[in-house]
């Protein structure tokens, strides 16, 4: 099977037109056309995934195509961006066509969902490695900006952090961690979801005002905001939400999983205390949960205070490739 017939095999579909016909020109020319409804301004993001380093060599190729799109709508929905179409850039270390059909299966799934059609890309032969580039749209001066958190906001999670770092650590065999792989864990692990309903609607919410979405931890991406924003945060430990698989963990294991784990694709925010009517409005809209964990203060720095108020040791803080 060549590059073209593996690419007409697998990738090539119906003409895409996306939301409001936003693709005016898909797969099959040299670039692809896109059209932001009027209006608008483009939101544009690319993410890579590197086996080895972003996943396992026996993953399931359906997960990992899930995945590979999902880590990229995630960054859309940390705009609070209407998605419109991605590229895919694959290379490959032969071509299998059973794997490249279970691989378009999952990122094909997530993408009708989410009526972001692929419109271009590029294969070629080479280690594993996947790169996506997504494109969405929003409106001028509702983008969730990094660089927006004000003193005095109100700081939310949306769903709950930790399951996947817990569930690699158990794929890793490491002893805390213990010797069953939860399943949960691993879908959250290998299947995330990416708030999008809920970024859209908090664009429309005038209290919000900062976002940014969960790949590195949620200290380490609070840190990327706090200072993005020139201002610090305090974290409430006991209005974490805990799943049950880390309940049974040493303290120290699941306040790592909990704020270093990475993996979580959830979004962190921060509104106007006036806002919170609408942003519990904006989590039923979305049918996403969220909750409130803390605030956002004028003093530089990120504080973590237990149930009576006591300041707690921040340990390890996110993932950096190159740390």
């Amino acid at each position: 099977m060549g590059e073209f017939e593996l690419i007409r095999r697998h990738f090539q579909r119906a003409p895409a037109t996306g939301g409001d016909g936003a693709v005016v020109l898909g797969i099959g020319d040299d670039c692809a056309l896109l059209q932001p409804s009027p209006g608008h301004q483009l939101a544009i993001s690319s993410d890579m995934l590197v086996e080895g380093r972003h996943f396992f060599a026996d993953v399931d190729p359906e997960a990992l195509g899930h995945k590979a799109l999902a880590v990229n709508l995630s960054d859309l929905a940390a705009m609070g961006a209407r998605p419109l179409g991605f590229t895919l850039a694959l290379a490959l270390p032969h071509a299998d066509s059973d794997w490249l059909a279970r691989f378009a299966q999952g990122l094909f799934a997530l993408a009708d969902a989410h009526a972001c059609p692929l419109v271009g890309g590029d294969t070629t032969r080479g280690p594993l490695n996947l790169c996506i580039t997504v494109f969405g749209e929003v409106k001028p001066g509702q983008a969730l900006r990094r660089d927006a958190a004000r003193a005095g906001d109100d700081l939310y999670v949306s769903g709950r952090t930790g399951e996947a770092r817990l569930a690699l650590e158990q794929l890793r065999g490491t002893e805390w961690a213990g010797t069953a792989v939860e399943a949960e864990a691993r879908a959250r692990l290998e299947r995330p979801t990416p708030r999008n309903a809920l970024g859209v609607a908090l664009s429309a919410v005038a209290g919000a005002h900062a976002a940014i979405d969960l790949s590195d931890g949620l200290a380490g991406d609070l840190g990327h905001l706090l200072q993005a924003s020139g201002v610090g945060a305090e974290i409430h430990l006991p209005a974490l939400p805990v799943a049950p698989a880390l309940q049974g963990l040493p303290e120290a294991r699941w306040l790592e999983c909990l704020l270093a784990g990475g993996d979580d694709y959830e979004l962190l925010f921060t509104a106007a205390p006036e806002a919170r009517e609408a942003i519990a409005q904006a989590s039923a809209d979305s049918a996403t949960p969220v909750t409130r964990i803390g605030r956002i203060t004028a003093a530089p720095g990120l504080r973590l205070l237990g149930a009576a108020g006591q300041e707690v040791p921040l340990g390890a803080q996110g993932f950096d490739h190159f740390a």
